[in-house]
């Protein structure tokens, strides 16, 4: 049985489970587009906590776009690329052109995203934060992964990945990558993050954008 009625009700009940960072002063959460924005805007709410995004998009290889070579992120102002050596080094000879090829086809959407949600918002600084990353969910890790990679880069004082339903092998993987993972529900078998929803329609460009100018900054 799912978990979840919608995003905002799994927001709600992640924001329990993160109770104790309510009110404090150094605290910054971060959704990730799009599914993770609506949950992230009620986990800022309830913590009292601004809020902001962090685009990221996945650089895939030609031949196989799901399988990631790399990632581009956005956080504080500045593009950030992450780069998966692993694959990177199967492509061949041509691997550094290949890579720079996929991210210079994937730029422009992080762009255009980035300033379609932000609608003239600054981003917010990060570096000495508490930083709590929200997602609806964890499977792969994949988004995930990146962001952490790139958010590290804004030098932090600590990141929480907090997420409403994930797989028990990722959510332990994201606990020897950051400080503390925070998820409030680790189903067997799990299979996708939509299984933990009842309803887990597809977020909008402009609901991201509301979201976001409409809640502190």
């Amino acid at each position: 049985m799912p978990r979840f009625t919608d995003r905002e009700h799994a927001g709600r009940a992640l924001a329990e489970e993160l109770d104790e960072y309510r009110g404090a002063p150094d605290v910054v959460v971060l959704g990730l587009p799009r599914g993770g924005v609506p949950v992230a805007a009620v986990v800022a709410s309830a913590l009292r906590a601004p809020l902001d995004v962090i685009v990221v998009r996945k650089v895939g290889v030609p031949t196989q776009r799901e399988v990631a070579m790399g990632a581009l992120a956005s956080i504080a102002g500045r593009t950030i690329t992450v780069r998966n050596e692993d694959v990177i080094r199967r492509l061949g000879r041509d691997r550094e052109v290949v890579f720079e090829e996929g991210a210079a086809r994937e730029r422009p959407e992080l762009l255009r995203r980035e300033r379609d949600y932000r609608a003239g918002l600054p981003p917010l600084d990060v570096e000495g934060k508490t930083v709590i990353i929200v997602d609806d969910g964890l499977a792969t890790g994949a988004t995930m992964r990146a962001a952490v990679a790139a958010l590290e880069q804004s030098k932090p004082g600590q990141v929480v990945v907090a997420v409403p339903i994930g797989s028990t092998d990722v959510v332990d993987e994201f606990s020897r990558l950051v400080d503390e993972v925070v998820c409030v529900d680790t189903p067997e078998p799990f299979w996708a993050v939509g299984q933990g929803y009842i309803d887990f329609a597809q977020t909008s460009d402009e609901e991201v954008r509301d979201l976001l100018l409409s809640k502190p900054h």
